[in-house]
């Protein structure tokens, strides 16, 4: 028996300008919305209340160093010793189409202009407001852990490298990717349903890198089918049951499953370098089960959902046992790593190789420094000076056979460019082990440490433990291959920062961190060196927000292009209004709501709001014209088994006004279509 507590915050941030954080494609910049992107908060506390575990997955690309230590900070402010930097884990899920800007090193402000403190702020709030709500909320309750097969949702996205790791390895696995979901199961002491949490691998890139809708791709689908069964009659993003679909090692795992093939030729492209006869590899791109990309989301996030539903049905193993935590800071460019008696290697200074820049079959190519905007700005200048410089013959040899691209680690202008210090961290939970890695261990990489890890628990009297990953935890480091996988140099390879000995080092530091809990001795567990914390002011090439105008003889929330009179199920109902930018609502209030669709009630002759812009079946596009104006499309895609019926769709926005030469005021607006039909099918 626990004390048990779930909580969900928006943290969603700037749906417009900003670039969005997975693909590196500076062209990916926000316009707009399809879901909401959500922090899921889940605390667990033994009966005494004298040890606690905190687990966090939010609905962004990863969790960078700067996020956490501010949301460490904002706790330790709130709760004091509580919320430690040992028990609390943060996890994303990896969607590829959140708004980035919110990282300290200077690599990621290359693709995401800087760092944006409006996007930082979003996602800070957000994870620090998910742990108030579960923290407010705590109730008796148990834990049930489960796992099951999901099929037909994930290819490996690198196979030649996987081929690479031993043929006696590989033969006690049934396939190149980690099919297994293990989902931990949350109910008060009455058996009511408080919330989930699954690990599944799988990359959430179903949606490409030409959207431009903010969303949370496959598992964040996932979670919004899991929510709205658990919390009926409630609108998406409300109501008390939590639903997280966590990464795991997902490093080579994509849900494309279609696989790779040319988009000019249509032939398959599944070959070492992942090119094509004619365009090279810029044109091999794998294709995801659906026709499109939003029906592939809904396909592989159907799929998961489906699968965690029915382990959650059917879970019976119940999760009991004290709880513990340990956590390091390493500098992970300086571990020595025994790999037996005679044998010592090293990790190295970060650096990335060539094949960094060629991207993977889920989005290829990266890096196009040809921007116009970027002529002259003293920026890009000292970023460019920079890259001029040599990798150290030192970096050259500790990386090979990695040719070196950018040797990040021995760049530090203006800031440091990839984290040095690291965090390594497992939190217990009876039976449980959550290993919270710094990044993307590819599918080997990960049963090998889960494998080390549950060794190094058995041998020490605490056998049987469920071991998971969680992936991209509290800092980025981008990718963990195997030494073998490395040799290939393919993607992953060419992100493993700290060299051929990475995945080495992280299994010697991980079992140093089960040992402690295993023997009680975490106490003994060097706390290691700080991370930094820069002092990064406002710095940003976003386009400043400036003072908007709507067309001559109309105003703000004006309809441009009015729905039809009618439609039937599986049409979408479109309306166009006269539009403001979207980044004026999001730093105006953390959870502002963009649209509504509203059935007519006529015994009451009220409008009731069927449904809100966190909805999958409703799309905000924002597009900016000239002369300071903008529009707004707002899309319906009518689902089936729609109540026929009366119906309009609302906006709300917020546009900038000058009131005088030195104030410039944000006003509330909205605007609203005809009402329309929607007949019977």
């Amino acid at each position: 028996n626990y004390l048990l507590g779930v909580g969900r915050a928006d943290c969603t941030g700037p749906v417009a300008q900003v670039p969005l954080m997975g693909y590196a494609n500076p062209e990916q910049v926000g316009g707009g919305l399809l879901t909401h992107l959500y922090s899921r908060a889940f605390i667990v506390a033994d009966r005494g209340d004298s040890q606690r575990v905190v687990f966090v997955s939010a609905d962004i690309g990863m969790v960078s160093q700067r996020v956490r230590l501010e949301v460490l900070k904002r706790l330790k402010s709130k709760y004091g010793d509580l919320y430690r930097q040992d028990n609390v884990i943060l996890s994303g899920t990896h969607t590829h189409s959140g708004p980035g800007g919110y990282f300290q090193y200077t690599l990621f402000w290359i693709t995401s202009k800087g760092l944006i403190k409006p996007s930082l702020n979003s996602v800070v709030n957000g994870i620090v407001k998910s742990i108030d709500i579960a923290h407010e909320n705590m109730k008796r309750g148990r834990l049930f852990i489960n796992r099951g097969t999901v099929e037909n949702s994930q290819i490996n996205r690198s196979p030649f490298s996987y081929l690479a790791n031993p043929e006696s390895e590989r033969s006690r696995y049934s396939s190149n990717t980690d099919k297994e979901m293990v989902i931990l199961k949350m109910v008060d002491e009455e058996g009511q349903d408080l919330g989930l949490i699954s690990w599944f691998a799988v990359h959430p890139v179903s949606m490409n890198n030409t959207n431009h809708l903010v969303n949370s791709d496959n598992v964040g689908y996932a979670s919004y089918l899991f929510e709205q069964d658990k919390n009926k009659g409630m609108l998406p993003g409300e109501g008390p049951f939590v639903a997280a679909f966590a990464s795991s090692n997902l490093g080579d795992v994509s849900p494309n499953t279609r696989g790779p093939t040319c988009a000019n030729t249509g032939e398959s492209c599944d070959n070492p370098q992942s090119t094509c006869p004619v365009g090279g590899a810029t044109m091999c791109m794998a294709k995801g089960p659906g026709n499109d990309m939003f029906e592939s989301t809904r396909i592989i996030g159907q799929n998961i959902y489906s699968k965690a539903k029915e382990l959650y049905e059917k879970a019976s193993q119940e999760v009991t046992g004290p709880l513990s935590s340990a956590h390091q800071w390493v500098n992970m460019s300086d571990v020595s790593v025994e790999l037996n008696a005679t044998h010592t290697v090293k990790t190295c200074k970060p650096a990335l190789g060539h094949s960094f820049a060629a991207g993977t079959i889920d989005g290829v190519g990266a890096f196009n420094f040809t921007q116009g905007s970027v002529e002259g700005d003293p920026f890009w200048d000292q970023i460019r000076d920079q890259l001029l410089g040599k990798p150290s013959n030192e970096t050259k040899a500790c990386h090979k056979p990695k040719p070196i691209l950018f040797s990040t680690g021995e760049m530090t202008r203006p800031h440091p460019w990839h984290p040095d210090i690291v965090d390594v961290q497992i939190a217990v939970i009876g039976s449980l082990a959550v290993v919270a890695v710094p990044g993307e261990f590819t599918t080997m990489s990960g049963r090998r440490l889960r494998e080390a890890v549950r060794s190094e628990f058995d041998s020490h009297g605490t056998p049987r433990m469920n071991v998971v990953i969680a992936g991209l935890c509290n800092v980025y480091t981008h990718y963990i291959t195997t030494y073998e996988e490395y040799q290939v140099q393919r993607y992953e390879a060419a992100s493993t920062i700290y060299g051929p000995h990475t995945l080495s080092a992280y299994i010697q530091l991980y079992r140093g961190l089960a040992r402690a809990i295993a023997t009680n001795t975490t106490q003994d567990l060097p706390r290691g060196p700080e991370p930094p914390f820069f002092n990064v002011s406002n710095l940003t090439l976003l386009p400043s927000l400036s003072v908007e105008r709507a067309p001559a003889n109309k105003t703000f929330g004006d309809v441009l292009q009015e729905v039809r009179q009618q439609y039937r199920e599986g049409e979408v109902a479109e309306v166009t209004f006269v539009g403001a930018n979207p980044r004026n609502s999001a730093e105006n209030a953390t959870e502002h709501n963009f649209l509504t669709v509203e059935r007519h009630i006529n015994t009451s002759g009220t409008w009731q709001v069927v449904q809100n812009d966190a909805s999958w079946d409703t799309r905000f596009y924002w597009t900016k014209g000239s002369l300071n104006r903008s529009n707004v499309t707002i899309e319906w895609h009518i689902p089936r088994g729609t109540e026929p019926g009366i119906y309009r769709i609302r906006y709300f926005g917020h546009y900038k006004r000058r009131l005088s030469i030195t104030r410039i005021i944000t006003v509330p607006f909205e605007g609203s279509s005809s009402a329309f039909e929607i007949t019977i099918p």
